[in-house]
């Protein structure tokens, strides 16, 4: 009994002595070998230790999952849904009543600009012809201008001056950048006619020109001297500093 007794007293004492030096004594980070001492066997990082596996969370990476992250699930949803309607036009016109229709003002201009991003442009346009029926809605160059490059990066240029000439109607007038990717796109669209109808648009602008769009003719136009020789002739009167490189005589066929 007085055993029993004397180690039920005693106990606490070592437990209380034991955490005493614990905490007088820090513990110490023990370096890890960098080199396996057992032959055939070496340490990868890049594979999961003690027998747990890296399982993947679900959520896209890089600029995709930014571009989600600023995008509402509403969107997010109609975006999906216009995707998977785009082929059937009747199941895609419901969808677009249904759903469209119901998203705020900024989660319809996201969606627009989502579907320009992922070169929906098919199904941008029509939210975009959406958008100008809402009563929210104000003539925007910038939300003409997006839409526009898109379609002439996609070689889609008779819905690119369709909405050019809705944009023109509006009394909007578009920036270098827009002025300069639709000449690039009638230029390789074979068509340097409408190519020198935006030029001729462009010397109307208020705003001042770039040098760029010039450029972009004065190189596309090389197989039609008339034509580029008006150009030039306009490039070297608003740029008297610059230089236009021409080439050789047999490029134009006149040899």
């Amino acid at each position: 009994m007085a055993m029993r007794w004397f180690s039920k007293l005693k106990l606490p004492i070592c437990y209380s002595v034991f955490l005493r030096g614990l905490m007088r004594r820090p513990i110490r980070d023990i370096p890890l070998p960098v080199k396996s001492t057992v032959a055939g066997f070496q340490p990868d990082s890049s594979r999961p230790l003690s027998g747990f596996r890296l399982y993947h969370d679900g959520r896209p990476r890089g600029p995709l999952w930014r571009s989600r992250k600023a995008i509402g699930k509403e969107a997010l949803f109609v975006i999906q849904g216009l995707k998977r309607f785009k082929e059937d036009e009747e199941k895609l016109q419901k969808f677009m009543k249904c759903h469209v229709l119901r998203l705020l003002k900024l989660d319809m201009i996201a969606v627009l600009g989502e579907l320009e991003r992922q070169e929906e442009v098919a199904l941008a346009v029509k939210v975009f012809r959406l958008i100008q029926k809402q009563e929210w809605y104000k003539p925007d160059v910038f939300l003409y201008k997006d839409l526009i490059v898109a379609l002439a990066r996609s070689k889609q240029m008779d819905d690119a001056m369709e909405l050019w000439e809705s944009m023109r109607k509006e009394n909007l007038f578009p920036d270098s950048q827009t002025y300069t990717e639709v000449i690039r796109g009638f230029l390789k669209y074979g068509s340097p006619s409408d190519a020198m109808n935006i030029y001729e648009d462009m010397k109307k602008s208020p705003d001042p020109p770039d040098e760029l769009p010039f450029r972009i003719l004065l190189k596309g136009l090389l197989p039609h001297p008339l034509l580029r020789n008006r150009v030039k002739q306009d490039f070297e009167e608003i740029f008297p500093d610059q230089h236009v490189y021409d080439p050789p005589e047999e490029i134009f066929g006149l040899r």
